[in-house]
């Protein structure tokens, strides 16, 4: 055979698959990796976008934080003042019952100091007729001599 047309025929096939290689094989080839750039490009988008999104959420967390701090802050300072306003009502309420038991306290004793006088001017009076009696060597009667013996009671 001669070299020219083995050479031609080769021309020939190489064109031939070329053809087929370029109609039926590149098209589908260059779709699936045009497909698979567009997927790598929305991926590295949608990262970017939620990097972007992370960024707005860790400011909006940290401003979150910032006011939840400030309210806790406040309530404690609110607690603390309650706390105080309690405390001094129950300052004020222990000192008024301190006061109202000193005072009940006074009034028994006088109460008390009152009923030992009557009872020590009953003995007194009681004793002075006793007296009188060893005196007089005779019985006094008490019924008959309640006026003075009251008035006796009295002065003493």
């Amino acid at each position: 055979m001669n070299l020219n047309a083995t050479l031609f025929a080769q021309f020939v096939v190489f064109f031939i698959l070329a053809g087929f290689t370029m109609k039926f094989v590149w098209p589908p080839l260059m779709k699936a990796l045009d497909e698979r750039a567009e997927r790598i490009a929305n991926g590295l988008a949608a990262a970017d976008r939620g990097k972007t999104e992370l960024e707005v959420a860790m400011k909006r967390v940290d401003a979150e934080m910032a006011t939840a701090r400030d309210e806790v802050q406040k309530r404690i300072v609110d607690a603390d003042k309650r706390a105080a306003s309690i405390i001094e009502e129950a300052k004020k309420t222990a000192e008024s019952e301190a006061a109202r038991i000193r005072a009940q306290a006074h009034a028994d004793a006088e109460q008390a100091m009152a009923s030992a006088r009557e009872e020590l001017r009953a003995q007194v009076a009681a004793l002075a007729v006793k007296g009188a009696e060893q005196i007089l060597k005779r019985e006094v009667n008490a019924s008959a001599h309640a006026d003075m013996l009251s008035q006796l009671a009295v002065e003493l």
